[in-house]
């Protein structure tokens, strides 16, 4: 993700957090979905949340593919969960086909 910058770390629980700031653009989309696919394939942890506190913006492309992530977890018994977007992020991501219960604590 190149204009991004991106903090990973694992909670005691297991659970993976990545968590990007700035704005995810199609520049990163190839970065952000082969660390997705990886993740979720490969490493499978019990849960993997996407921390969108600090996202200025997301472009249709980056939309769809944390959409996919959602639907790629279920696959592999990896729970996704898309935690501090803004509200108007939330529906953005609905609208994409996120679950809406995946979308946790919208601000």
């Amino acid at each position: 993700m190149a204009a991004t910058t991106v903090d990973v770390y694992t909670t005691p629980d297991g659970t993976l957090v990545i968590h990007p700031y700035g704005i995810l653009d199609a520049a990163d989309t190839i970065g952000l979905r082969r660390t997705l696919v990886r993740v979720i394939r490969h490493t499978r942890p019990l849960r993997l949340v996407m921390d969108l506190a600090d996202i200025q913006d997301l472009d249709p492309i980056n939309l769809g593919t944390l959409a996919a992530a959602c639907h790629l977890g279920d696959d592999h018994q990896v729970a996704v969960f898309l935690d501090h977007s803004s509200a108007p992020l939330a529906e953005l991501l609905a609208t994409a086909g996120v679950p809406r219960h995946r979308l946790r604590h919208v601000t």
